[in-house]
């Protein structure tokens, strides 16, 4: 074993994405070991959101195949994992071109999870569901966990599927698990997908770059740190069985982080940021009061703090020549 036994050892799968990394930020920081299995190997998103880029180059990593079983198992038993956050996955745009792929890594993936944690004898898988289990709502009426009946994409139905599978895993083998569906999650190193474009803007604003958020309406926005501690919160102390809960950030019109976005930073020149696109095709707003109530003492960040903290640690990145760096995506 590479660890001690004795050791709480979280393995966290796709954890050089953007809520990856503030899973593991969050997690190095309170002092837990933690090890990274992700198909990439490049850390720009964990040198962001870490405030030393020595810390984040010496988190353990293994480089691995989410639709290779074998690997999966080898990760988590090689490492006496007793905890395992399950974020991996191909968003909308890739299941959409290709849908088998997307099913192989975003179904056939998960399921590999759910199998070496069952093998293991893990007690709980904590996973990445999504907010794209919903249809459409007619309002901006919060919608609970039990109306996620008409995904509009591949990648809802994958999603959705997942929460099934999660559910058969509790029933056939006792293995308990939590599914979170966030929606508009925003901050630093959210850089990839249609719902980041609002991240994208605060950062293209603090380098005095136009930019055009690609979607209007109201959304429901997740301060990522907020999504990160969640996640971690339920791999901790989730309740038994298996369960799917909604992230709830604040429920906001997208012109409105823009507003709030201008008046956090003034030496953007108003107009900067446009908004020039349709509604996202999911629900505007979600209820988290079924989490709340199952793992008490969720964090819950204002939408003006956490776009302020996405500002501050943008403009920090920026003065310290962060885009300057042929590693780091301009």
């Amino acid at each position: 074993m590479l660890y001690d036994e004795r050791i709480v050892t979280y393995v966290v799968t796709g954890a050089l994405g953007c809520i990856g990394a503030w899973i593991v930020k969050t997690l190095v920081t309170r002092g837990d070991a933690v090890v990274m299995f992700d198909s990439q190997t490049d850390r720009h998103r964990l040198r962001a959101v870490f405030d030393d880029d020595a810390t984040a180059e010496a988190v353990p990593l293994v480089v691995g195949d989410l639709t290779d079983a074998a690997a999966v198992h080898r990760v988590l038993a090689d490492h006496a994992a007793t905890h395992v956050i399950h974020l991996a996955g191909l968003q909308v745009p890739t299941c959409r071109t290709n849908p088998a792929l997307g099913a192989m890594v975003n179904v056939v993936g998960t399921l590999h999870v759910f199998e070496a944690a069952r093998a293991l004898g893990l007690q709980r898988v904590v996973y990445a569901s999504s907010a794209a289990v919903f249809g459409v709502s007619e309002d901006d009426t919060p919608v609970s966990e039990d109306e996620a009946d008409a995904p509009r994409t591949h990648y809802g139905w994958f999603k959705r599927t997942n929460e099934g599978n999660a559910d058969i895993y509790y029933r056939d083998h006792g293995l308990s698990s939590v599914g979170l569906r966030p929606l508009t999650v925003y901050g630093v190193a959210r850089d990839t997908g249609v719902t980041s474009d609002t991240t994208e803007a605060l950062r293209h604003a603090v380098l005095g770059r136009p930019f055009q958020v690609r979607f209007g309406g109201t959304t429901d926005f997740l301060y990522v740190a907020d999504c990160a501690e969640t996640f971690i919160a339920c791999a901790d102390r989730g309740p038994e069985g298996a369960h799917v809960f909604n992230l709830h950030g604040e429920t906001a019109p997208v012109t409105e982080f823009v507003r709030l976005a201008e008046t956090l930073l003034p030496e953007a020149s108003r107009g900067l940021i446009r908004v020039d696109g349709p509604p996202l095709p999911i629900a505007s707003s979600l209820s988290d009061a079924a989490l709340r109530r199952a793992v008490p003492g969720i964090p819950a960040t204002d939408l003006r703090t956490g776009i302020a903290q996405t500002l501050q640690r943008f403009t920090a990145l920026r003065d310290r020549g962060w885009w300057s760096s042929p590693q780091v995506p301009a």
